[in-house]
């Protein structure tokens, strides 16, 4: 590393940890005590299986790695450390004095963020460490502004939503606790039905709002969201079948299904996979008739698995497509939605951390098909 200019603060970006790998001792000195006067704390390994424990114990904010390293060089050192959930997201700049075309597209490929040509300067190396932790920065900074959209939104419509399900639990436990010598057997029932369809609503709306809010403590972080993409679902069949009956039996429309579903890993884990495929299918049975069809089908396509969800419903205006988001519900007026219509939303938001997406073909009174694809599975 040829010597540079003079020290300048960083800022915000003081106190980040930083890992160096390197087989050249003169050369981690250097960059350690380049890197320290500007604030950092400096880690150093002298060898890429050094680096990865040190990468797994420490799980530093950014990693500046040498290729050209005995036998476990820079890329196997990038690729050890991507396919591990704690390490995947980790800021990674590869040195190297090759910087040729084909080794900078076979290193990020591999999955590295940048590249620092050796021999660099101080003025070099504080450059590459500046973008990358400012962009990490940047990553967190849109992730804090979500966060507290989702706060605001949760202040506003929580309160009001938790009360509708709650006051059916509480008027007919009133009604229970005062009147029931002079109740018939068959109304006693009526009302215990009504609670428990009441409890039900409302450990949804519960289990929902968690779920929305899980969703955006992940996408805060990308080191959570590689933790979630390594979860699979490996036979998918019987979980959508059993999923899709079970919610056809609640609505008591067991008739109307109509299922195609093929037997193909997806991308996500059978939790997660079970959110999405209950979610799409209890929209489409709630917002269509009865004796109506309602199609779930899973199926291989060119780029990964497609799971559609299709009704012949009231559907969705092109309007209320492009509103659909957290705590939005449509035509309240017209027709009660309990449980702050984030179905679709935890779906989508699913969807989009797991490198999916999920559309909407609708017209009004036409019904609806709701798309998932999923990305196909990475081998390791």
């Amino acid at each position: 590393m040829q010597k540079g200019t003079t020290f300048a603060s960083f800022g915000t970006l003081t106190l980040k940890k930083i890992l160096v790998i390197d087989d050249e001792e003169w050369l981690r000195e250097m960059m350690q005590l380049a890197l320290r006067q500007r604030g950092f704390e400096v880690i150093e390994a002298a060898n890429g299986t050094d680096g990865i424990e040190k990468a797994r114990k420490e799980l530093p904010d950014l990693i500046l790695c040498d290729i050209n390293m005995g036998n476990v060089d820079g890329y196997l050192t990038l690729s050890a450390l991507r396919v591990e959930a704690p390490t995947a997201a980790i800021p990674f700049i590869l040195m190297t004095g090759l910087a040729d075309s084909a080794s900078m597209r076979h290193g990020m490929e591999l999955g590295a963020d940048d590249y620092l040509p050796k021999p660099f300067t101080t003025e070099a190396l504080y450059a590459a460490v500046d973008a990358r932790l400012k962009k990490s920065q940047t990553v967190r900074d849109e992730a804090e502004r979500k966060l507290a959209h989702l706060r605001d939104n949760i202040s506003l419509m929580l309160p009001h939503e938790l009360r509708t399900p709650l006051n059916g639990i509480l008027s007919n436990a009133e009604l229970l606790a005062h009147s029931s010598a002079t109740l018939k057997p068959e109304e006693i029932a009526e009302i215990g039905l009504e609670i428990h369809k009441s409890s039900e609503r409302l450990e949804r709306l519960v289990e929902n709002f968690l779920i929305c809010a899980q969703l955006e403590l992940i996408a805060a972080d990308p080191k959570n969201v590689s933790a979630l993409r390594i979860g699979k679902t490996e036979q998918p069949a019987q979980l959508v079948k059993k999923n899709v009956l079970s919610q056809a039996m609640q609505a008591e429309r067991v008739s109307d299904l109509i299922l195609d579903v093929a037997d193909i890993p997806v991308p996500m884990s059978e939790g997660y996979f079970s959110k999405v495929v209950n979610e799409l299918v209890h929209n489409a049975l709630k917002f269509s008739e009865a004796g109506s069809p309602v199609r779930v089908k899973l199926a291989e396509i060119f780029n990964g698995v497609a799971l559609v969800v299709s009704d012949k419903g009231r559907g969705f205006s092109p309007d209320q497509i492009a509103r659909i988001g957290a705590y939005i519900q449509f035509e309240r007026k017209k027709q009660e939605q309990q449980g702050l219509g984030l179905g679709l939303t935890i779906a989508k938001r699913l969807m989009e951390l797991h490198g999916g997406t999920l559309s909407i073909e609708s017209e009004k009174g036409e019904g609806a098909t709701v798309t998932a694809k999923f990305p196909k599975i990475r081998e390791n």
